[in-house]
């Protein structure tokens, strides 16, 4: 058995580990932009695949990875696996239209609620506390799942038509042009120093240092991890102003 997942402040990489190894403690997981990633598919007929959900949406980068490679899912097994910080709608189902029409077969689909990922904006900040909360019902969650795929109940969350309209009338068909325009919009301010902790986190190798300044290539998939772990907080996209720095292991240290 196979985890393949896209995750930018570590919520998503739980998620699929924790499921996985409920499940079958000898599945392999590896992340998305790792050089392996489309041999293993080639080799397993089961895979997760694990992303997460962006204004009712599938990340490009997870997008793009699927179509550039549709030739490897014919025949496969699929189980997606999204988070999302509020809202999922037609985040699962975007992955599943794409992969059905490469011939893959969807088998279920999980649906966890996890910290929001955004660290610029505010409004979206929780408490450690509500963040801790959050942690303990989406594990209770897949503790739960994970008992019905064993016994081969797959849940289906996510994949209905019903979750279609609501994600496409209640995000996608408002936000689809604004997420193209934001992958645009990463900023670096004069706080930064160079480090290049950045260029080398970006799963999408958007990052570059020139000239003595980190410079962005206009191709973010919007995962937060470069904005997450930036020690001086120099780095922003929808927000002006770095209000917490999430990332899933701050959460889980007491």
């Amino acid at each position: 058995m196979l985890g393949v997942y896209l995750s930018g402040t570590g919520n998503t990489k739980h998620c699929i580990e924790k499921l996985l190894s409920l499940i079958d403690k000898e599945s392999v997981i590896v992340p998305i932009e790792n050089n392996d990633s489309i041999n293993l598919i080639k080799e397993n007929k089961t895979i997760y695949l694990a992303y997460p959900t962006q204004f009712s949406n599938i990340p490009y980068m997870v997008r793009d990875f699927i179509k550039k490679n549709k030739d490897i899912w014919k025949g496969k097994n699929i189980f997606l696996l999204t988070t999302m910080g509020a809202f999922s709608g037609d985040g699962t189902g975007c992955a599943k239209r794409i992969l059905r029409k490469y011939g893959a077969k969807i088998i279920g689909g999980l649906q966890i609620h996890m910290p929001d990922a955004v660290a610029d904006s505010k409004m979206l900040k929780k408490t450690f506390e509500e963040n801790q909360r959050i942690i303990m019902e989406a594990d209770k969650k897949i503790e739960i799942a994970s008992k019905n795929i064993i016994n081969k109940k797959y849940p289906k969350e996510g994949l209905s038509f019903f979750s279609h309209l609501l994600g496409l009338f209640g995000q996608r068909l408002y936000f689809f042009n604004k997420t193209n325009k934001y992958s645009k919009k990463l900023k670096i301010n004069n706080d930064c120093i160079e480090c290049g902790l950045c260029v080398k986190n970006c799963p999408m190798s958007n990052l570059i240092i020139k000239n003595g300044k980190v410079v962005s290539l206009n191709k973010c998939t919007m995962c937060y991890r470069c904005i997450s772990q930036c020690p001086k907080k120099a780095i922003t996209l929808l927000g002006k102003k770095v209000y917490e720095q999430c990332r899933f292991e701050k959460y889980c240290k007491k």
